[in-house]
């Protein structure tokens, strides 16, 4: 090519690349391909094995428990424990004066020997006036009352044991013991107070705290509907049902010690609709005290075919119906009203509405609705 006509072919080509951009933007520009399929995450639901509890709240009291009272009035002498102590039964607690029923007691002592001595002179003379009766030296009259003086006799020895006894009974009683073995609390006397056998308070009380009962109360609506399930068979019993009780203290730790559910009221309080429940615990370091409110978690039963859901996948409706969208075999949304029945942690109890092997939309359900198509993937929990 000639220098010239290159030149010239150098001025045009600018202005025919420009003729070329403005057709093809009168063009129309080709249609994209179809719409991504969304990503959505499911859980594949399975059935299994399930151990139903329910909390409940209550408080612990003493195993046992004991006021201490004096049997006997008297001036006290001694106190012989510290308050807050663990004691033994029939461990002495308090001493009072014992002068005056020691003295009455030996008073009993010689009025036995009295009639024990009349008994045997009454003995012999009616051994005496029987023999002489029978050869008619004495009358039969005389006889007669000389038998019958030793029926007397005998009747004021009875007496006279009788009352030492009570005196033995009543100097025993000076001396105040522990009835149960237990831990005693504060005393409400000190020495030199005067004691009466009748007085209302008590000197002490003694608690028992090895083990301990824990008081529950349990609404008769949710006991009639444990009762059903169990009757209806969707809820199977436990063989070590009464010995899973869990107990959580007030600062929220875990009993280390299993209890038993011991009791069960057979009535139902009309003024709450509750029904008492009782379980025993073991305490041995005392760790529980009378008094402290705890949360019991009691065992109801087995669910052999539970199906849990995670919560986030489930939602509620205006109407309050629990909704859910399922990714069928084919890939398609579908919109399900499921049963639940309570919470497992984070997760629902479902009864019905959806089946194992299905898989439930958990993330991702802004994305679909009903009828559209999406893509699985394996939900995963954040750690």
């Amino acid at each position: 090519m000639r220098p010239d006509s290159l030149r010239r072919f150098r001025r045009v080509l600018p202005l025919f690349a420009s003729i070329l951009v403005i057709a093809g933007c009168g063009e129309p520009v080709a249609q994209g391909g179809a719409p991504a399929v969304p990503e959505v995450s499911v859980v594949t639901v399975v059935a299994q094995p399930l151990a139903l509890t329910t909390e409940l709240a209550g408080r612990t009291s003493a195993y046992l428990v004991s006021e201490v009272r004096p049997q006997v009035g008297g001036i006290l002498k001694k106190r012989l424990f510290e308050e807050g102590s663990d004691v033994k039964a029939g461990q002495t607690l308090y001493e009072i004066d014992p002068a005056a029923y020691a003295a009455a007691h030996s008073s009993a002592k010689a009025a036995l020997a009295k009639a024990q001595a009349n008994l045997k002179m009454a003995g012999l003379t009616a051994a005496r006036y029987k023999e002489l009766a029978s050869i008619n030296a004495v009358s039969r009259q005389e006889s007669d009352q000389a038998a019958a003086e030793l029926q007397q006799a005998r009747a004021d020895v009875a007496s006279a044991q009788a009352a030492l006894d009570m005196a033995q009974i009543n100097l025993g009683y000076t001396e105040v013991v522990a009835p149960i073995s237990g831990r005693v609390g504060r005393s409400s006397v000190t020495p030199g107070a005067l004691l009466s056998a009748d007085q209302a308070k008590p000197l002490a009380t003694i608690q028992q705290l090895d083990p301990i009962y824990v008081d529950v109360t349990q609404s008769s609506v949710d006991l009639l509907r444990l009762r059903e399930a169990l009757a209806a068979g969707t809820l199977e019993a436990s063989a070590d049902a009464s010995a899973n009780v869990k107990l959580t203290l007030e600062d929220g730790s875990l009993y280390e010690h299993t209890g038993e559910l011991q009791f069960s009221d057979v009535s139902v309080d009309p003024g709450t609709g509750m029904v008492a429940l009782r379980a025993v615990f073991p305490n041995p370091d005392h760790r529980l005290l009378p008094g402290m409110f705890v949360r019991a978690t009691l065992e109801e039963g087995v669910r052999s075919n539970a199906i849990l859901l995670p919560q986030r996948g489930i939602t509620r409706s205006a109407t309050g119906e629990a909704t859910a969208l399922v990714l069928n075999a084919d890939d398609q949304v579908e919109a399900r009203i499921l049963e639940t029945s309570r919470t497992v942690g984070d997760q629902w109890l479902v009864d019905s509405g959806i089946q194992p092997g299905e898989r439930l939309i958990v993330e991702g359900v802004q994305k679909v609705k009903p009828g559209a198509s999406a893509s699985a993937v394996p939900f995963v929990a954040a750690s």
